[in-house]
């Protein structure tokens, strides 16, 4: 059984939390060029929370089609329906065009794509798709971009953009900021192993230290090497602690092929530093 890693309008009321309702969305901006902070200043960049209508998530990295900047989140951030509701072929979701709160950033982003949507509207019959394809981009407002780095906190990178499969035992790091964490930073960074690849390839079982938790959805994940290869998306009941991740190269294609055909992924400003120890003693990247 997979659970879903959404904090609910319900929690974030207890820990001050506020939501956004969703509108409409406005007409695409005109080309341009992206013009980002330093990592140092960034208020905008991979690890920020998210928060839509349903509760809060964490972003995991920043993508462009060369006219606009958009932060990914999980598709199932915006799910209407219950918890365990991980199937995205049937489950039910806010509509693309809701307004997203995104932390740092002095506008709402929103929400243009969503796989769940997508998968739903092209009657999509790949059932590991249909698992396992969970992810959605967030159009950052123009006056954004300018605050916005694209660099991972504390571990810098990414390097790049993974396309193969995890192995049994290798080395994963990522950073959650769940509202749950009560915005305690040592919590944020994790350090893990995958056990593989599962899922025809869609998605990633790991484990890390801390497991992720409900608000930490959407949390990016990097190799060994700095590549990002995956979105946390759900907790399992077995193996127990363990999280399910998606596959990044697959959910980019999917939405490449399904409205988005220029988008890729935009390398971090900062080196990659892969070991979590060094990181935190040296101060990291806006650790």
């Amino acid at each position: 059984m997979r659970v879903r890693l959404t904090v609910p309008l319900a929690v974030l009321a207890l820990v001050g939390g506020a939501v956004v309702a969703g509108s409409a969305a406005s007409a695409a901006p005109k080309r341009m060029k992206a013009n980002f902070a330093p990592a140092a200043t960034a208020t905008v960049y991979p690890g920020v929370q998210t928060r839509t209508q349903g509760g809060q998530c964490t972003s995991n990295f920043v993508f462009t089609d060369g006219t606009s900047t958009y932060i990914g989140q999980a598709a199932h951030c915006s799910g209407a329906g219950e918890a365990t509701e991980t199937n995205g072929c049937d489950a039910k979701s806010l509509p693309e065009g809701t307004e997203v709160k995104v932390t740092g950033a002095s506008r709402p982003g929103v929400m243009v794509y969503n796989s769940w949507i997508r998968m739903q509207k092209v009657g999509e019959t790949n059932p590991a798709a249909c698992d396992y394809n969970d992810f959605a981009l967030i159009r950052l407002d123009p006056a954004d971009v300018p605050k916005t780095n694209p660099s991972v906190r504390v571990f810098g990178g990414p390097t790049g953009l993974r396309s193969t499969g995890t192995t049994f035992g290798e080395k994963v790091v990522s950073y959650g900021t769940s509202s749950l964490r009560f915005s305690l930073p040592p919590t944020s960074p994790k350090y893990g192993r995958s056990l593989g690849t599962t899922g025809a390839g869609w998605s990633h079982v790991v484990y890390t230290a801390t497991p992720g938790i409900p608000g930490d959805s959407g949390s990016g994940f990097l190799d060994g090497t700095g590549k990002a290869f995956g979105t946390l998306s759900t907790v399992a009941i077995y193996p127990p602690a363990s999280n399910g991740v998606g596959d990044l190269a697959r959910e980019l294609a999917y939405a490449q092929s399904h409205g988005f055909a220029g988008l890729s992924l935009v390398k971090g400003t900062e080196p990659f530093t892969p070991d979590l120890a060094g990181a935190v003693l040296s101060g990291g990247i806006g650790g």
